[in-house]
């Protein structure tokens, strides 16, 4: 029997999964860069054969004029609206602050504000804030990381046929066994988690654009700085909109009291509408939209274990754990 158990096809993939779990996490300072190489390979080879359906051009010229642009128009943003942003978000802190330590004559309120100082939400908008300073203040190292992950995943797709022909010598090689298993949990990988971090950033794309516009006619202030927060927060499924609408409150009130706070609850609750009946159904399967409970959980969880990246990746490496467990099935969607 325990000879049959090793030699089982389901033991060996689960030993495999193990091993490939430990040389992961084996590899967590190197996470940022694992992570952030996969996901522009990912979403930039999708927006190749996007272009190249409509185009007919040759595909490494595709790739070349892709990157070009995309790195052009960041390099252009940051220069142009860098220090303008930055200045918005420095002066949307100086006003949550400043509602947060004054006193209100709505006992409403006072009240909320008070229970809030109980349960030291503070101490984590404290914690939030020296992360962000820490990532600003360490910019360069972070810049290094994008910029190795933009030429990794350029030379990935300039060669991806080459790569692709070499990778399949594998399969008849002394290795071939580990190779099939490591092969049906890349593509499993790229199935699932591919496709959920492209439905979250399309996601958080348009719901940033729409709460963008709305915000702009009920006249808030700092808009630049309020739709970056709304556009990281939006890559957080269910509970960044949640999260977005607890500063976007504050603010309302600061600047035109109940009725306003009022206007942008229902702004929001539209948008969020129409990510939730008409975006989700159409950028995710049944099969991967999960239940808002175990969403939740999942975020909670991950966020514990893996900071910030669990909340962005909790939900598509769950998915992606869901899909080998056979539990749903990518292959039909």
């Amino acid at each position: 029997m325990i000879n049959k158990l090793f030699q089982s096809s389901s033991f060996k993939r689960i030993l495999i999964f193990m091993v490939i779990a430990l040389v992961i996490y084996a590899m967590k300072s190197m996470i940022n860069l694992i992570l952030l190489t996969f996901i522009f390979a990912f979403l930039m080879d999708r927006l190749v054969q996007f272009i190249g359906n409509k185009i007919p051009l040759n595909r490494r010229l595709l790739v070349i004029i892709s990157y070009s642009c995309i790195v052009g128009l960041l390099s252009y943003g940051l220069i142009m609206y860098l220090p303008m942003i930055a200045g918005e978000i420095t002066a949307l802190i100086k006003q949550l602050t400043a509602f947060y330590t004054s006193k209100h004559d709505n006992v409403v309120l006072n009240y909320i504000v008070r229970r809030v100082e109980e349960i030291q939400v503070s101490s984590y908008l404290e914690q939030g804030f020296t992360f962000i300073l820490k990532y600003f203040t360490d910019i360069s190292k972070v810049s290094l990381q994008v910029l190795l992950a933009l030429l990794l995943s350029l030379f990935f797709l300039l060669e991806k046929p080459r790569l692709i022909e070499f990778t399949k010598k594998f399969k008849t090689s002394k290795v071939a066994s580990i190779y099939d298993e490591i092969e049906f949990f890349a593509q499993k990988f790229v199935r699932t988690f591919g496709k959920v971090i492209e439905a979250q950033l399309i996601i958080a794309v348009v719901n940033c654009i729409l709460t963008t516009i709305s915000l702009w006619l009920l006249d808030f202030p700092q808009l630049g700085g309020l739709s970056i927060m709304i556009f990281i927060l939006g890559l957080i499924p269910v509970a960044g909109v949640i999260i977005s609408l607890i500063p976007l409150t504050i603010i309302a009130y600061s600047i035109g009291g109940m009725m306003k706070v009022l206007y942008i609850g229902i702004a929001i609750a539209v948008i969020h509408g129409i990510e939730a009946y008409i975006m989700n159904p159409n950028l995710m399967s049944s099969k991967t939209n999960l239940p808002v409970f175990y969403t939740f959980i999942v975020l909670i969880f991950s966020e514990h274990f893996f900071g910030v990246w669990g909340l962005i990746i909790g939900i598509p490496v769950f998915v992606f754990l869901l899909d080998v467990l056979e539990v749903t099935d990518s292959s039909r969607n």
